[in-house]
């Protein structure tokens, strides 16, 4: 493939209820010289036939396929790349954009070309969010940017971006996905690190149309399903924590005057087994949904080195604080230490206890 041959990538569009502006964006595309690259557009279930029927009667060589009902934009894109895999083998890499008139050709040309420099990359365009871009628009991307970075160690500035081109072989591992709507694309990203598959950043331009008001995103709805992988986590690492917290807070106060200076550390490890048990099946089943039971010594290591750790820590700290007898204090200083080992303890489960092996994903 010539750097300056971009036929070998294919162009995904999923839409539902579509104005002019997918017109207007398909008629760009080929305003293009020496465009000869395959567009596939998804009806996810439209009220109306009408763009789609002047789509089909103007240009006859792009693939219009159709869902019945509204599936979700995750399921569109699936439908699309489950096309684009069986039908040409010839593609490298499929780009996907949105029909709402937000991703420019120009952006999409850009995004290409680094894509052809780095094929096995997922390379996307990265907005920047100023004070001109919509409230909701804004806010979300910067709390996803930052929960991203924060627990799963992803540093990008866009993790919304629908502006992407992604190389063929991970697009057989989407194929797996279960998700269907928004945070399929979400859970692209943070797969993509686990699948070792390299995230590149292209600056795109921010386009939003009358407050973004064609879009389809359910606010509350999507952002809850987006979200649900952290909530989950957070969920059973509070339960977790609950576990631990009361339990050491009474065996500290138990056991104080009864045993030797490293109560805190057997008190740690007696409140940690009890925590860890609700912890695994929790994380497991539910969080990264694993079924086999190839994660259990994975799971065992890293939890004994945590719970070493944090009796060590909290033990050292006590001393140095001069508050091996209070047992509100030596509880204070633990629940500092385990929030820091929880930030990374959620990082290591993610990239190598629950790591899901060759050719399955965990979304």
């Amino acid at each position: 493939m010539k750097n300056n041959n971009l036929c070998n990538i294919g162009i995904l569009i999923p839409a539902f209820n579509p104005d002019m502006k997918l017109l207007q964006l398909i008629d760009n595309l080929y305003q293009q010289s020496n465009f000869d690259q395959r567009i596939i557009i998804i009806d996810d279930g439209s009220d109306g036939q009408d763009i789609f029927n002047q789509i089909k009667m103007n240009f006859s060589d792009i693939v219009v396929l159709h869902h019945v009902v509204n599936e979700g934009k995750g399921a569109a894109l699936k439908t699309g790349f489950k096309y684009i895999v069986e039908n040409y083998p010839d593609i490298l890499g499929i780009a996907t954009m949105d029909a709402d008139g937000q991703h420019l050709v120009e952006d999409l040309r850009a995004v290409e070309n680094t894509f052809i420099k780095n094929m096995t990359a997922l390379v996307i365009g990265s907005r920047t969010f100023g004070d001109d871009v919509p409230l909701r628009s804004r806010f979300g991307n910067l709390l996803t940017n930052k929960l991203v970075s924060l627990l799963v160690g992803i540093n990008i500035n866009d993790t919304q971006t629908g502006l992407r081109v992604i190389p063929i072989k991970y697009v057989k591992q989407l194929l797996s996905f279960k998700s269907n709507r928004y945070e399929f694309e979400f859970e692209m990203l943070l797969s993509a690190k686990q699948s070792n598959v390299e995230l590149i950043e292209v600056p795109i331009q921010t386009v939003y149309l009358n407050d973004n008001e064609t879009s389809h995103f359910r606010v509350i709805a999507d952002s809850i399903s987006i979200y649900s992988r952290f909530f989950k986590f957070a969920f059973s690492g509070l339960g977790s924590f609950l576990i631990d917290f009361v339990s050491f807070y009474i065996l500290v106060n138990f056991m104080m005057n009864a045993t030797s200076s490293n109560f805190i550390l057997l008190t740690t490890i007696i409140a940690r087994l009890l925590s860890a048990i609700f912890n695994y099946g929790v994380n497991k089943k539910i969080v990264f949904q694993d079924q086999g039971s190839r994660t259990l010594l994975k799971y065992v290591t890293l939890m004994f080195v945590q719970m070493i750790t944090s009796g060590l820590m909290t033990t050292l700290m006590s001393e140095l604080t001069g508050q091996l007898h209070s047992t509100f204090w030596i509880t204070f200083i633990k629940l500092w230490i385990d929030f820091l080992l929880f930030l990374i303890s959620y990082q290591i489960q993610k990239k190598v206890v629950f790591k899901p092996v060759e050719g399955k994903s965990e979304a």
